[in-house]
């Protein structure tokens, strides 16, 4: 019985006994059941270390740091969807941003591998702390490239304010603009919104200015980069 439907828990299935006949005590039952190890183990709540709060700063230069959040929306037909949205804090250029049903860990560290391919890996990276951030994986993989991982405190979401900024342009102009029937869709009006963000959109924290035009007028100086004075 238990074989066969693995998830019951004990309740269940000494309820199931009595209704095929068997008269035993719940206690005598109880101990077969705990001797045969057939207890279903709780999951147990993973806890999250102490976050200590990280002023959000400007950077001096690309490449310094970049800020990592996930985004879910919905097509016509009411399949979810995710996106991973990567900024430049910066210049606020927008590095990418997957599309996909599923976007666990070993997808995020792909698509920061993609992007080292073409520009220079930062000295560090904010993200909340959603699971596909905190597992050993992508931890790995950031003290493997000696990358500083910054936590933002639960509930804090400011403390990552210029990804959040970039989700809610994002949400505003094209995700609650249109319906979108399928993936595909989504990918391809995204991709249109990125290189219209990073080099036709003005943007005021830039004096009117695109990412690109900010990308020319600094040096990409990463072993120069100095951390700000707490």
């Amino acid at each position: 019985m238990v074989t066969k439907h693995p998830c019951i828990g004990f309740d269940k299935s000494f309820k199931r006994l009595r209704l095929q006949g068997h008269l035993w005590n719940h206690k005598r039952v109880y101990r077969v059941y705990t001797e045969m190890k057939l207890n279903i183990r709780r999951r147990a709540k993973k806890r999250l270390p102490a976050r200590v709060k990280q002023a959000l700063f400007q950077p001096t230069s690309v490449n310094q740091v970049w800020s990592i959040d996930f985004m879910s929306d919905s097509l016509w037909d009411g399949r979810k969807y995710r996106l991973l949205n990567i900024i430049d804090d910066f210049n606020r250029e927008v590095l990418a941003i997957e599309v996909d049903t599923s976007l666990p860990s070993s997808r995020v560290i792909r698509t920061l591998e993609n992007i080292s391919l073409y520009r220079t890996l930062p000295k560090m990276i904010r993200v909340d702390n959603g699971p596909e951030f905190i597992c050993d994986k992508f931890d790995h993989w950031c003290k493997l490239h000696e990358i500083l991982l910054v936590f933002i405190q639960p509930g804090k979401p400011m403390q990552n304010g210029y990804i959040e900024r970039f989700n809610g342009s994002i949400r505003r102009e094209l995700l609650n603009a249109y319906v979108f029937r399928s993936l595909s869709e989504v990918k391809q009006m995204v991709k249109e919104y990125t290189i219209d963000y990073n080099y036709h959109r003005p943007h005021d924290s830039l004096d009117d200015k695109t990412p690109n035009q900010m990308m020319g007028e600094t040096e990409v100086k990463v072993s120069n980069f100095e951390w700000p004075e707490k």
